[in-house]
């Protein structure tokens, strides 16, 4: 049974900002009732601005970061964010299958907002590979839907149903795994989200919110599923409904973004939106 304070980790980046990778995910776990753990699998000489610098952790002591906690800690579930290369996608897929992990939410990073690459080409494969295998949801936006599927990025909603179809194919087959397609980059004034487990296709439609702050956005996405997932848990549609919150504690968090007035490129958003006395 899963405690009314679920334990959760996320393995990622560090942005020094603050708005994206584990410093965002662990104030996103603090916000929506989960007890945050943290592994570093790299670190970014990072700000709203770019990117510029990545140094990414020695595999041996990523190994025993993630050994060291799953020892000691029973984990309710997993984010997976920023990993870089294709041996620390390797190291972190084979100790999750040693620890049959729970609930891992891929988010899988490719590119920073600024543009700046981040994880190797080489790493793409074991993604596919090793690290879906033991997701229980991914969530790629478009250009990374496009590079998982080695595609042209899904220009609409229609091309968004036979993204998530052929994403679904790449996780396991025998079990609940799911897909959450992120449609942001599509234009227009609203955003639609496809969720998917292989039957049911859930589409999730909401306004777009006009911010130039939306840095970290799928890292809060992912980062809330991974706090929810076990909080819903047994009750009726859990996943759909985890999705659902985890959605709208974000699209809460950009309409809060343009308070918080961090760097001079694309802001943070408001992981506290909810607790944090509004500015007056």
């Amino acid at each position: 049974m899963t405690p009314a304070i679920p334990k959760v980790v996320s393995i990622a980046g560090i942005d020094p900002s603050g708005g994206a990778g584990l410093l965002a995910d662990i104030k996103t776990f603090s916000a929506l009732g989960a007890y945050g753990c943290g592994i570093v699998a790299a670190l970014t000489a990072q700000n709203t601005q770019s990117v510029t610098g990545v140094h990414t952790s020695p595999v041996d002591f990523l190994r025993l970061q993630i050994d060291t906690l799953f020892a000691d800690i029973p984990l309710h579930a997993v984010k997976l964010g920023m990993l870089a290369s294709a041996q620390i996608v390797g190291t972190v897929a084979d100790r999750l299958a040693h620890y049959a992990a729970p609930f891992v939410v891929c988010d899988p990073v490719m590119i920073a907002k600024s543009g700046d690459a981040l994880l190797a080409k080489p790493a793409i494969a074991l993604v596919r590979e090793a690290l879906f295998a033991q997701s229980f949801m991914v969530t790629p936006n478009l250009p990374e839907a496009g590079v998982l599927l080695d595609r042209r990025p899904p220009e609409t909603v229609k091309e968004m149903y036979r993204a998530a179809e052929a994403l679904r194919e790449l996780l396991p087959l025998s079990s609940e795994r799911w897909v959450l397609l992120k449609g942001g980059h599509l234009p227009g004034n609203e955003v639609v989200d496809l969720l998917f487990d292989g039957d049911r296709m859930v589409e999730m439609p909401a306004p777009r919110i006009a911010t130039r702050n939306t840095h970290g956005t799928g890292c809060t996405l992912s980062s809330a599923l991974a706090a929810l997932l076990p909080q819903y848990a047994g009750g009726f549609r859990p996943v759909e409904n985890a999705v659902r919150h985890a959605r709208d504690y974000l699209l809460k968090a950009i309409a809060a973004a343009d308070t918080l007035q961090v760097g001079h490129g694309h802001g943070p958003v408001h992981h506290f939106h909810a607790t944090w006395p509004r500015a007056s």
